[in-house]
């Protein structure tokens, strides 16, 4: 049954929030990132991979969708884009060594494109090497022209656009509107991963999520706005820090950013101050340098520790081991 119910409204959040969404719908892999091998920056459109563990999930096609989804190359990894069914993908651990944790793996790429590879299979894959349940999710993502020069050219107008402003679009003002499929979706991802728990050994009760610029966006909705979502703890990484309001019950939290970030590395850090200021964990990792959308790449800088950074932080809470 698809997750349905109204959407808790904050406007001065709200609006913070869209002035985010505005910058983060430029965060993609092909404008911001700075991956090891960024030479290799052209697109090349690749057929759709065999995803045979993929489970589609019950929130139903994009409405008013008309572009198939279809993926692309870039930097030695992969891409989707023109998402209109939400799938999930379970990374389950060894059994000997699962601990009863899961998370909900949010791939980034400003809800026009889900960079699939660097910031979900492989972030999932190294999170079950720890015995901890993975699962990325392939949510619903707003549409892009299917011609991958088309696609190119918008993304450079929407780029220069809103880089100068720095404001959000006209009509973008309210994220329980225009993050409604999306959060749907990570609902949806949440009840199935507990509705099948007994089968994939997880505890119903320690499942959380990490996003990752677009998708630490929607981590951080689900867990303000997902209702029944609930999750036990939230990894935002390099994803936008404007203040919100904390709720009494909000999960533990951890952030990695790197300063030098071109999207969301000024100084900004009102989501961890409320955190704190509420009472609530929190961990943030602000590191010297390694640009926007780094994820799993290896690179030169102390970035690159960030997944070490958020397993310790795991096990720190107890999720890296079965519970007591």
């Amino acid at each position: 049954m698809t997750p349905t119910g109204s959407i808790r409204k904050t406007k001065p959040f709200a609006q913070r929030f869209a002035a985010g969404l505005a910058l983060g719908a430029i965060a993609i892999i092909c404008v911001a990132g700075s991956p090891a091998n960024a030479a290799d920056d052209k697109m090349t459109p690749i057929a759709i991979p065999a995803q045979p563990n993929a489970i589609v999930l019950d929130t139903g096609p994009l409405p008013n969708a008309t572009a198939k989804e279809s993926w692309h190359s870039q930097y030695g990894s992969v891409f989707a884009r023109n998402v209109t069914v939400a799938t999930l993908t379970p990374f389950l651990p060894d059994p000997a060594k699962a601990t009863g944790a899961a998370v909900i793996v949010a791939p980034g790429g400003g809800f026009r494109t889900l960079s699939m590879e660097n910031e979900g299979w492989d972030v999932a894959k190294a999170l079950a090497d720890k015995g901890v349940a993975a699962f990325v999710l392939k949510y619903r993502l707003n549409q892009t022209p299917e011609d991958m020069a088309a696609f190119e050219k918008s993304m450079a107008e929407m780029f220069s656009g809103v880089a100068a402003r720095r404001t959000p679009p006209p009509g973008t003002q309210d994220p329980s509107t225009f993050l409604a499929p999306q959060i749907a979706d990570a609902r949806a991802a949440f009840a199935l991963v507990r509705s099948r728990s007994k089968e994939w050994h997880v505890d119903p009760d320690r499942v959380g999520m990490v996003g990752f610029s677009a998708g630490a966006m929607l981590t951080l909705s689900t867990a303000l706005y997902g209702q029944d979502a609930k999750p036990a703890f939230i990894g935002d990484i390099y994803g936008p820090l404007m203040p919100v309001t904390v709720p009494a019950d909000a999960p533990p939290l951890f952030v990695a950013l790197a300063a030098d970030d071109p999207l969301f590395g000024a100084p900004e850090y009102g989501l961890v101050t409320n955190w704190r200021t509420a009472k609530r964990p929190v961990e943030f990792h602000l590191y010297e340098q390694g640009g926007h959308g780094f994820g799993m790449y290896k690179k030169t800088t102390t970035s690159t520790g960030w997944f070490d950074a958020f397993a310790r932080w795991l096990d720190m809470h107890g999720y890296l081991k079965p519970k007591g």
